[in-house]
This record gives structure tokens, C-alpha cells and sequence, in this order.
């Protein structure tokens, strides 16, 4: 599980563990492919709750915008197995008038594994319409 941190509170590392289980696997007994953006995506989630506040749900449910993803892109290092927790950093690289860009790596026992950037826009979540994020968010991810 992620560590807790005052919400909004500014944070250079953020780390994100979770267990991978022999269901994640593939014939080669290494983790499927699809699951490592799914990792990196609930990583990204935590970061949301934990440095930000609300979580991907909280922000489409409650609050009426979302941040759907418009590019992915992963470089693989190291196979991901179930002998260890997989530990995965979330940093904000940027934040532009209605999108945000995220790097996440993942790594075993210190050896890293895999790293990406994840970008996203700011949408209404009815219309899918482009927006800015809201000036209370702005505010906290502006600090990050």
C-alpha cells in the first residue's frame, strides 16, 4: 500500500507496492504484458488520492470531470514475477492548460523493471469536452 501523506502535501518520491500473484503471469511465468500498464495505472490512481486527494473515482462520480488517457508509452527492463512486491513511482512531469503527464517506474527488489509516461486530459465527464482542471486541483498539482 501506498504511504499516507497530508492530502495536497507536496512529495518528490511518491511509491506505490503491490503484490503480484501468480495469476499475473503468462505461460513463461513472467507477468502477462497487459497487466503492466494496469499497474502503472493503479499507481497513477494512488498518486491521485494520496498527493492530490480525490482518486479516479472521486473525480468522475463526485465531482463531474474526468482524465482519460491520451498516450501511453512503456519501456520494458526487467520480466516482473511473483517472487517480489512490485514497487511503482509516480512523478508528475507536467501539467499544461488541460492535460497532465505522469512517469512511472516499476521495479523488484530494487531492479528496475519497467518505465513509462501516461498522459491524460482534463474532460467533463457527460460531454467529454476539454477543460482546465479545477482551481482547487490546479492549486495542489501546481504545488507537485
Amino acid at each position: 500500500m501506498s504511504k499516507p501523506t497530508e492530502q495536497g502535501a507536496p512529495r518528490k518520491r511518491f511509491r506505490h507496492v503491490m503484490r503480484v500473484g501468480w495469476a499475473d503471469c503468462d505461460p513463461a511465468r513472467i507477468a502477462f504484458t497487459g497487466r503492466i500498464p494496469y499497474w502503472a495505472l493503479e499507481a497513477i490512481d494512488a498518486w491521485w488520492q494520496e498527493c492530490v486527494g480525490p482518486d479516479w473515482y472521486e473525480l468522475n462520480v463526485d465531482r463531474g470531470f474526468g482524465t482519460p488517457f491520451v498516450h501511453m508509452s512503456l519501456n520494458f527492463r526487467s520480466p516482473v514475477t511473483p517472487r517480489h512486491a512490485l514497487e511503482c513511482e509516480v512523478r508528475l512531469l507536467a501539467l499544461g492548460n488541460s492535460s497532465i503527464r505522469h512517469w512511472v517506474a516499476g521495479r523488484q527488489d530494487g531492479v528496475l523493471c519497467f518505465e513509462g509516461e501516461f498522459v491524460s486530459v482534463f474532460v467533463e465527464s457527460q460531454s467529454l469536452k476539454s477543460r482546465r482542471p479545477p482551481a482547487d486541483l490546479l492549486e495542489i498539482l501546481e504545488s507537485l
